[in-house]
């Protein structure tokens, strides 16, 4: 804890998704060894079985999560009409009561809840904001000015709803003060000493942002029914994961997948996350699960390549092993971090829609059999290392804190 503050309290809005609870818990571990007090805003039957039974939590009900379209700019359009706003509004009484009856010094908010900014406004406690993906960061020069008009005006009804003044409007995604950015800026597209340049122009961060790398914690979701004794030695182990919210669009990927897996049979053996019926029509020599420990697996060194939609946490969290990657991304800022992972050499993009066994086979060869991959991996491993995750991020925040005038 930083000797200019007290311990402070702090209060953590996220979605209920996997993607964003789990950076943001390995934060609130490196904050509550510190001394502080962390207390957790969401819907407790999805956020207990992730934070543990010791986790405090304000419950806020949930919204069922309908199912997204599968790219481009209408994936991100069905996210917020269909998600993020309605989520907002339907959790912001509960918010307010929690920033009210909890109190917190500070609340720190992702940037797909913008109902926590909205409740701190209403309470004047300081916020900080919090991107465990770059789909807000990052993006090319000039990009889809129309969606970037359509998501400010929901945003800016949700800052009318809830009864703030317009002229006070600040967007609920860019806290003033302080973002914390669970990735890096050479996958953001900036220029790194030591990689090769950004393939393409990007708008820079803003300037409160700061890039501190993958945020990593033990996970609390059991693992000791996962199989280890099945990890064959002498193969080269490939890990399949599409992330929580593709089980829908992603089973003719996987099947593509599972033919080109069947033909390195010989030498790699795959180990896949998938839903249980897609993972009825594996191959038998796949070991294929409906939830599987990716951190555990890749702290262990017991995997040599990961096949992945190009979610930010799965790509930070393979290269900070130095595992390099084959990528097929779906949706909203998984194409824009594939084409940089490939412009680092890290790993190869697919076409998620359009490759056949051949091509993901080929793909997986060249990551496992020649060098540059690997070897690019393991130098993002120390980049990422250097920028100080969940410990860089706890020093930010807490400085932020101090300055924002938190009482000390």
């Amino acid at each position: 804890m930083s000797s200019s503050s007290r311990p402070l309290r702090i209060l953590l809005v996220t979605p209920p998704l996997t993607g964003h609870l789990h950076p943001a818990l390995a934060l609130a571990d490196e904050l509550r060894g510190r001394g502080h007090t962390v207390a957790w805003a969401g819907p407790e039957p999805v956020l207990r079985p992730v934070l543990g039974p010791g986790a405090e939590i304000r419950p806020t009900g949930s919204r069922l999560f309908r199912e997204q379209a599968v790219g481009g700019t209408a994936a991100i359009r069905t996210l917020w009409r269909d998600f993020v706003v309605p989520y907002a509004r339907f959790t912001l009484p509960a918010l307010r009561r929690a920033v009210g009856e909890w109190r917190p010094d500070v609340v720190l908010v992702d940037q797909h809840s913008p109902g926590g900014a909205l409740a701190a406004h209403l309470h004047q406690v300081p916020w900080a904001g919090f991107a465990p993906s770059s789909m807000e960061l990052g993006r090319p020069p000039g990009e889809q000015p129309e969606l970037a008009r359509w998501q400010e005006e929901l945003l800016r009804g949700l800052w009318r709803r809830a009864g703030l003044p317009e002229d006070d409007y600040v967007d609920p995604r860019y806290a003033p003060g302080l973002i914390l950015a669970c990735t890096s800026p050479a996958l953001l597209g900036a220029a790194v000493p030591g990689m090769p340049a950004p393939g393409a122009d990007m708008e820079p961060l803003p300037p409160q942002c700061v890039a501190v790398g993958p945020l990593l914690t033990v996970r609390r979701e059991n693992d000791a029914g996962f199989p280890w004794e099945r990890l064959r030695s002498g193969r080269r182990r490939v890990l399949v994961t599409l992330g929580t919210l593709s089980a829908s669009v992603a089973e003719d990927f996987l099947m593509r997948t599972s033919a080109a897996l069947t033909a390195l049979a010989d030498r790699v053996q795959a180990i896949v996350a998938a839903p249980p019926p897609v993972l009825d029509r594996m191959p038998e020599d796949v070991l294929g699960l409906p939830r599987v420990p990716v951190l555990e697996l890749l702290r262990r060194g017991e995997v040599d390549a990961v096949l992945c939609h190009g979610g930010m946490n799965t790509v930070c969290e393979a290269l900070a092993h130095g595992v390099p990657l084959v990528l097929a991304p779906i949706r909203h800022d998984q194409p824009i971090t594939a084409d940089r992972v490939a412009s680092l050499g890290a790993g190869v993009r697919l076409d998620f829609a359009a490759a056949g066994p051949e091509r993901i086979g080929a793909a997986l060869r060249a990551v496992l059999d020649e060098p540059g991959p690997a070897r690019a991996a393991r130098l993002m491993a120390s980049h990422l290392a250097g920028l100080g995750g969940a410990s860089r991020a706890a020093d930010l925040l807490e400085r932020w804190a101090h300055c924002a005038h938190v009482p000390g």
